[in-house]
């Protein structure tokens, strides 16, 4: 087991790439706060035990794109880590999903993760905010905005980022970019985002991978995700040696505080 830092803690067509030089199995750094200001842990989860915390999150159980989100497929190993699963079940696929949604849902801040990514095709994981408020239509993204944190699609180093916003139906806009990170499918990661009331900073491994204010910042509470899916965009699953898994060694998130 990793030791833990237990003091803790429609569409814009736009598309870049960043390259940056990582280290192996990076510890947390947060960023430098503003002069006078330090920041403050208020909301985490180290996933010690072997059970999740209920007064935490919630595991949504139904159909999702081409599988089912279950409780079977999460669990926790008692080292610290829990584990989203992907499996197959007769003839058909699990996953899942846990949410803080009416438990712990909050605006601006820095979110991290640490997790250690799948090793398989044909799913994608995602550590992102949401509140239902992205369907609303007509201030851009400031009266909700999916927030992707980091969504990993395929095997290969990209980390993609993106923001949705205005909904999911014609009126649909969203940003996004691709980062590359020499080495993000071996080991352990930290994935986080500094959301300011004016701009999103997105890191990788402590280190600032996409700086945005997409169509306007949102500024209305957002509760935190971590998923795994399989659909049309992660391709075939037919391929994949399941079961596979995604890990999370802790979530945590901090506010600014005067010093």
């Amino acid at each position: 087991m990793q030791a833990k830092m237990r003091w803790c803690c429609l569409m814009i067509a736009f598309t870049t790439m960043t390259t940056i030089s990582w280290a192996a199995d990076p510890q947390e750094e947060l960023p430098t706060p503003p002069e006078g200001q330090d920041w403050k842990l208020i909301w985490n989860d180290e996933f010690d035990g072997d059970k999740l915390d209920e007064s935490k999150w919630d595991i949504p159980e139904y159909k999702r794109r081409a599988a089912w989100w279950s409780a079977k497929a999460v669990a926790l190993d008692g080292e610290g880590h829990l584990a989203i699963k992907t499996l197959r079940e007769g003839d058909r696929y699990l996953n899942a999903c846990i949410r803080s949604r009416d438990k712990f849902e909050h605006k601006f801040g820095y979110y991290v993760a640490r997790v250690k990514l799948q090793k398989e095709p044909g799913h994608w994981t995602a550590f992102w905010l949401y509140n239902d408020s992205v369907n609303k239509v007509g201030d851009d993204g400031r009266d909700g905005t999916e927030i992707d944190i980091f969504e990993k699609i395929t095997l290969d180093d990209q980390v993609h980022h993106a923001l949705h916003w205005d909904g999911y139906g014609d009126a649909h806009q969203n940003e996004f970019t691709d980062a590359e990170v020499p080495g993000v499918m071996e080991g352990w990661h930290t994935f986080g985002l500094w959301w300011k009331a004016d701009e999103y900073v997105f890191y990788v491994d402590g280190k600032p991978t996409w700086t945005t204010t997409a169509s306007g910042v949102c500024q209305v509470p957002l509760y935190v995700k971590f998923s795994d899916e399989i659909g049309e965009w992660s391709k075939t699953i037919s391929t994949a040696k399941l079961p596979d898994e995604f890990q999370i060694d802790y979530v945590r998130v901090y506010d600014l505080e005067k010093k």
